[in-house]
């Protein structure tokens, strides 16, 4: 076992993931204690110059899941009670193995009044999604039109 990289986000680390399972490793999500969530592109040579920080919810943001469906699209939860849902952009294709691409959030609601705490997109249904909140409740979700939205999955 061996430590292939590291960084530092300068806050308390809540979640990570990896855009993908099936792949390569690509992009690393991490989210944070202090409102913000990191985007590491892995590929390059030094990913620390080649991310992002982008501030996602008031307050702690406690998961990230990308889609399975389109790992460019991913869920972050907040400490607010929030969902955002956002869509990474890949840079130019010359030079997608060098450069971190941008992020838009697409949409956001508030569903609980406590912290969402877990989070878990379905993989056979595009668009459903499970998630529980400190107040003590589940929450199953739809988000429809998804695929219109987004675009076609990516293979």
């Amino acid at each position: 076992m061996k430590i292939r990289w590291e960084t530092n986000v300068k806050s308390g680390v809540c979640c990570v993931e990896f855009d993908r399972k099936d792949i390569k490793m690509n992009k690393l999500a991490a989210t944070t204690l202090d409102s913000n969530f990191h985007l590491y592109n892995l590929r390059a040579r030094n990913p620390q110059k080649e991310s992002l920080s982008q501030t996602a919810h008031k307050g702690t943001v406690w998961t990230v899941k990308h889609l399975p469906q389109n790992r460019d699209v991913f869920m972050t939860t907040g400490g607010s009670g929030s969902l955002s849902l956002w869509k990474y952009t890949n840079p130019c294709k010359k030079q997608s193995e060098v450069v971190i691409g941008t992020v838009n959030k697409l949409q956001e609601l508030t569903v609980a009044c406590q912290p969402i705490s877990t989070f878990d997109w379905n993989m056979d249904k595009c668009g459903l999604a499970v998630c529980s909140a400190f107040d003590q409740g589940i929450r199953v979700l739809i988000i429809t039109k998804l695929m219109a939205e987004i675009g076609r999955a990516h293979v």
